[in-house]
């Protein structure tokens, strides 16, 4: 074991990298293998992180290494709006063909989610003429960048703190989370109360419809702890912004390709989006993200206003076509809901063990664990939490924090982890909420 070299990399992290960047697991790792990772220690995690959705091949697949090398000994980098390549190309149509709806899909690249969500916001704006954008509370669309992605996040601590003021013609709503209603109502006895508010209050006192360009949203939040909408919801506002004109702007960021157990977590809820956003997974930690939009929509958008220079990367964009040679040909979506199964099993059997666990939802391999004081009360118990967290990784589990209060625990394991390994990590949260418990 080399506890200097842990020391080391961890002081010159604290002399030379802003503060302001985050570390929640103090180790460093050096090496990763699908699900695993290994520090500079010696010590073997399973890895629950994926590095927030992104590795869902796995750490260091064989297959996509030879795919980013044979690109890189061929050509690095050029820019787009320059000259054309091949995996540019090749990739946006792949992407068109797997997107959801029937209408044709354009697509256009870049290399961060937060990147992603501001062009789909200009795209809105340029195609309906409108500069009005909806977003929910308890939303994450990015920090990358100061524009309207970071506007519609829908928590101010710590992603917006003294940041204002933010980007204009940017509103939010309360998100349809059933488990802490803003209303204080049950569904579905609520008859989807945050719905009516929206229609008959908010179009009245904030912006009518007919000044709203694009409703921006989660199909299944993200960093707001895995909550996932009623179907009735989606299936209504949809109607809604079809009825007056208003896009829909779909953020797949963190729930797309294969991780909720369809290729697209808005597959579970029959309708169609106008605008999609994909980044995270889509070339497997390599810099790439994306829109694919409705080819009557991106026919409005002006000639010049949508690119960068690193945008749709030739080595990203050939390990993308990879990736989803790897989904289809592995079925991976399938994949992805049989192990959701396995992990939902054993997150309700928790629930049933353990009073501090006060919800347990998700989709697919996307599954997560609300943890709370009381459950008649819903307080959260965020010192619980880190409590559990961080006697997993001192067991060898790495896990997420999430949740507008941190009090959610979720689960991001790799799309291929093999299941041994999975129900490995499920025994050891189990183990890490029963030592957290008797440490209280």
């Amino acid at each position: 074991m080399n506890y200097a070299l842990t020391e080391k990399y961890l002081q010159e992290r604290k002399d030379y990298v802003i503060s302001a960047v985050s570390l929640y697991h103090p180790i460093t790792v050096i090496r990763g293998e699908n699900a695993f990772l290994f520090d500079t220690e010696g010590k073997k995690y399973i890895d629950f992180t994926s590095g927030i959705g992104v590795t869902s091949l796995g750490h260091a697949n064989p297959e996509l290494i030879d795919a980013a090398v044979e690109q890189l000994r061929k050509l690095w980098h050029i820019s787009i709006m320059n000259l054309n390549y091949p995996s540019y190309v090749e990739l946006a149509k792949k992407i068109s063909e797997v997107s959801p709806g029937k209408e044709k899909k354009r697509v256009a690249f870049w290399n961060s989610g937060s990147e992603a969500i501001d062009n789909a916001i200009k795209v809105a704006r340029q195609a309906t003429g409108r500069h009005v954008i909806v977003a929910f509370e308890n939303a994450f669309h990015g920090r990358g960048t100061y524009g309207p992605a970071l506007a519609a996040t829908g928590k101010y601590m710590p992603y917006k703190e003294s940041m204002e003021p933010f980007s204009q013609g940017v509103e939010l709503l309360p998100y349809p989370y059933c488990y802490r209603c803003p209303f204080r109502h049950e569904y579905p006895e609520c008859g989807l109360a945050c719905l009516d508010y929206m229609k008959k209050w908010f179009t009245h006192a904030r912006y009518p419809p007919n000044r709203i360009a694009a409703f921006l949203m989660e199909m299944i939040q993200g960093e707001g702890g895995f909550v996932v909408p009623p179907k009735e919801y989606v299936k209504e506002l949809k109607s809604f912004l079809e009825s007056n004109g208003i896009l829909l702007i779909d953020d797949e960021v963190q729930a797309g390709f294969a991780r909720t157990g369809k290729m697209w977590a808005v597959e579970h809820f029959d309708v169609e989006p106008d605008i999609m956003a994909f980044a995270k997974a889509v070339a497997n930690g390599l810099p790439l993200s994306g829109i694919a939009v409705r080819e009557s929509i991106a026919e409005k958008v002006h000639l010049g206003s949508l690119g960068g220079t690193f945008g749709g990367n030739p080595v990203s964009c050939a390990v993308g076509l990879k990736v989803l040679e790897i989904m289809k040909r592995d079925n991976l979506p399938a994949r992805a809901e049989m192990l959701g199964r396995i992990i939902r099993k054993r997150l309700e059997e928790m629930y049933e063990k353990y009073e501090i666990i006060g919800d347990v939802r998700g989709l697919g391999i996307m599954q997560a664990i609300e943890i709370v004081k009381d459950r008649k009360t819903k307080e959260p118990d965020e010192d619980i939490t880190k409590k559990i967290i961080n006697t997993a990784r001192e067991r060898g589990l790495l896990l997420l924090i999430a949740g507008l209060y941190s009090n959610v625990i979720r689960l991001h394991p790799p799309l291929t982890i093999e299941e041994d390994v999975l129900k490995r990590g499920l025994d050891i949260l189990d183990e890490s909420i029963k030592e957290a418990l008797k440490k209280k």
